[in-house]
């Protein structure tokens, strides 16, 4: 059902908020950033099960993404779309906190070097 993405796509955008705006005024001072997240982004795509299904690697690979806080996610969608039930909430809690944190990162990170950032500009 399509109520069934709600929580998920809050839950990623929080996320993806959260850390865009911290990297964001980071890299007004570190211009190398943005080079650097390109990098990682092509990565951390490739350790996210968007385009392929968990279940087709090995149990050792299995539990290294499932260090991937993006795995629960992914999960998550293919769940409600190729499965059609409902994602297991309680598993999503980790990235709930990482959200959370992230916002509170990039609230914090922004609050502090806001004054700062117009003059690297």
């Amino acid at each position: 059902s399509v109520l069934g993405f709600v929580p998920l796509l809050v839950l990623q955008q929080g996320f993806a908020v959260g850390a865009g705006v911290t990297l964001g005024v980071v890299n007004v001072f570190f211009r190398d950033v943005t080079h650097a997240v390109a990098v990682l982004l092509q990565f951390w795509f490739w350790f996210t099960p968007i385009v392929y299904p968990l279940d087709l690697l090995g149990e050792p690979a299995r539990s290294l993404i499932g260090l991937n806080p993006m795995t629960a996610l992914a999960r998550g969608y293919q769940e409600i779309l190729v499965h059609g039930r409902a994602p297991e909430w309680t598993d999503l809690l980790p990235q709930v906190l990482l959200a959370t944190a992230a916002l509170w990162l990039a609230r914090q990170t922004f609050r502090r070097l806001a004054g700062e950032m117009a003059d690297h500009l």
